[in-house]
C-alpha cells in the first residue's frame, strides 16, 4: 500500500520548494463537500480548491456535461474552429454580470491569465499604461499578477523586476487602522507624485479582498472610485475571481453595490474544478484590442465551457447564492457566540459565504498568525480542511461547497467550536 509518507517523500524530491503545499496527504478521491486520503481518512472540505468548488467535488449534472462533451470533441482552439458553447456561455455571462448596459464576454484559462488581459484590454481601449491596485490585493502569480498583488511574501520575494507602470494604494481596513479616507488621499497624493491620472488606465480592486483576508471594500470607497474613475476617464475592474458565482450572497459581489465596473474578472467557481475564467466588461471597452489580440491555445477550452454551463444550471435549480446566505449567516453565528470565550478572536466578517476569523495575541494587541495556524491544525487533526489569508497570515477563510449536506455543515461547526476551544 501507498502510503502519504511515501508519497511526500516522492514529491520533495520530484517538485520544486516552490510549490507550498498545506497538507501532509493525499487526496485519493471526493464528493460534494468530502474528501478521502489514499490511507482512507475522511476530511470535511472547507478550502474548496481556494474557492473553486461553490457546487461542490464531483457533481452529478456537471459530470455529465463534461462526458457528453467529451464525446464530441475535447479541443479545437477556439480562434481556430469556434463552437457555439462558447457563444452561449458568453451570451449567459453578459446578462448574468451587473448593469443593462451592451456587454461583451471572452474566456480564458486562470484567473492570472483573465486579469493580464483585463489589463491588456483596459491598456488599450484607453491608450494608457498605468494600472493602481490596492494593498494586501491578490491577481495571480504571472508577471503582471504579481506586480498587482499587494502582498511580497511569497508572491513578490525573488520573483522581480516587475512590470512598470503599476502603483499601490493602501486598503481601507479600520481594524488596522486605515481609513476609506486615507486610502483616497492616498490616491490623490499618488496623482500629485507619481503618475497623472490620464497617464492611468484603470484601477483594479476585489469587491471583498481574497488573499488578503476577506476583508470587504467598503461602498463608500466603491463610489468614489467610480467619481473619480468618470472624471479622469479610468476604467474600474472588479476582480471577482473569488467573490463571483454566489460566494458572497449574490452571483457577483458587484451586487452589493451601488456603481457599476467597466471590466469585471472571473474563474475560480465558475467551472466547477475545471480551467476557465473570462473577461467580462462594456462593449465598447472591450473592442479595444484588434483583431488577434486576445486569445489562447486552451483559452475557453470546451471541456471546461460545458462545465460552466452545468455550473451556472446547478446554481439557479439549487438556488446556491439564497443558500450562501443561509449557511454564512450560520457560520457568522456560532463564530460570533465563540468570541465570548475566545480574547484572541478579534473580528468576524464577511458577505454570504464569504466569511473571515481574525486572530489577534489578546498579550500584545497585534496580530497572531501563530494562534491562526493552531486553529487551522486543531481543526485539519479532527478532519476539518481550513485555509489561512491576509498579509499577516492571521486569517482563517472558510470556503465550503455551497452544496453542503445539512448535517456535514454541523460537524464542521462542532470541529470549529473545539478548535476555537483550544486556543
Amino acid at each position: 500500500m501507498i502510503t502519504n509518507q511515501h508519497l511526500h517523500d516522492r514529491r520533495l524530491a520530484a517538485t520544486p520548494r516552490g510549490i507550498g503545499v498545506m497538507a501532509n496527504f493525499f487526496i485519493d478521491r471526493a464528493l460534494n463537500s468530502e474528501v478521502w486520503d489514499i490511507e482512507g481518512k475522511r476530511y470535511i472540505d472547507f478550502a474548496g480548491g481556494i474557492a473553486v468548488l461553490n457546487t461542490g467535488h464531483r457533481h452529478p449534472k456537471l459530470v455529465a456535461a463534461i462526458e457528453v462533451q467529451l464525446h464530441k470533441f475535447t479541443h479545437t482552439c477556439y480562434q481556430v474552429l469556434p463552437y457555439e458553447s462558447y457563444v452561449t456561455l458568453a451570451e449567459r455571462i453578459n446578462k448574468l454580470t451587473p448593469g443593462s448596459h451592451s456587454k461583451k464576454t471572452c474566456f480564458f484559462s486562470s484567473g492570472a491569465e483573465a486579469v493580464e488581459n483585463a489589463v491588456k484590454i483596459a491598456r488599450a481601449s484607453t491608450g494608457r499604461p498605468g494600472v493602481i491596485a490596492f494593498s494586501g490585493a491578490f491577481h495571480g502569480r504571472t508577471m503582471m499578477g504579481c506586480a498587482l498583488t499587494g502582498k511580497v511574501v511569497p508572491y513578490k520575494v525573488g520573483f522581480g523586476p516587475f512590470p512598470a507602470e503599476i502603483y499601490h494604494v493602501p486598503f481601507p481596513i479600520d481594524l488596522h487602522g486605515v481609513s476609506v479616507e486615507d486610502s483616497l488621499h492616498a490616491l490623490q497624493s499618488l496623482f500629485k507624485a507619481d503618475i497623472d491620472p490620464k497617464r492611468v488606465a484603470a484601477i483594479i480592486i476585489e469587491p471583498v479582498q481574497g488573499e488578503g483576508g476577506f476583508y470587504v471594500t467598503p461602498p463608500a470607497l466603491m463610489r468614489a472610485l467610480r467619481k473619480l474613475c468618470d472624471e479622469h476617464g479610468i476604467l474600474l475592474i472588479f476582480d471577482e475571481i473569488q467573490t463571483g458565482f454566489g460566494r458572497t450572497g449574490k452571483m457577483f459581489a458587484a451586487e452589493h453595490y451601488d456603481v457599476l465596473p467597466d471590466i469585471i474578472t472571473m474563474a475560480k467557481s465558475m467551472a466547477g474544478g475545471t480551467t476557465l475564467s473570462a473577461v467580462c466588461g462594456k462593449a465598447e471597452v472591450m473592442d479595444g484590442p484588434a483583431p488577434g489580440g486576445l486569445g489562447g491555445t486552451y483559452a475557453g477550452n470546451p471541456l471546461a465551457i460545458a462545465a460552466s454551463h452545468a455550473v451556472i444550471d446547478i446554481m439557479e435549480e439549487e438556488q446556491l447564492v439564497t443558500r450562501a446566505n443561509v449557511l454564512g449567516e450560520k457560520l457568522k453565528q456560532r463564530l460570533n457566540a465563540a468570541q465570548a470565550t475566545t480574547p484572541s478572536l478579534k473580528d468576524v466578517r464577511g458577505l454570504g459565504s464569504m466569511i473571515a476569523a481574525e486572530f489577534f495575541d489578546p498579550a500584545t494587541g497585534k496580530p497572531s498568525p501563530e494562534i491562526t495556524k493552531r486553529v487551522q491544525q486543531a481543526a485539519l487533526d479532527e478532519g476539518l480542511i481550513l485555509l489561512t489569508c491576509g498579509v499577516y497570515v492571521n486569517a482563517i477563510r472558510f470556503l465550503y461547497p455551497l452544496t453542503i449536506q445539512d448535517n456535514v455543515f454541523e460537524e464542521a461547526l462542532n470541529i470549529i467550536d473545539r478548535a476555537l476551544a483550544k486556543v
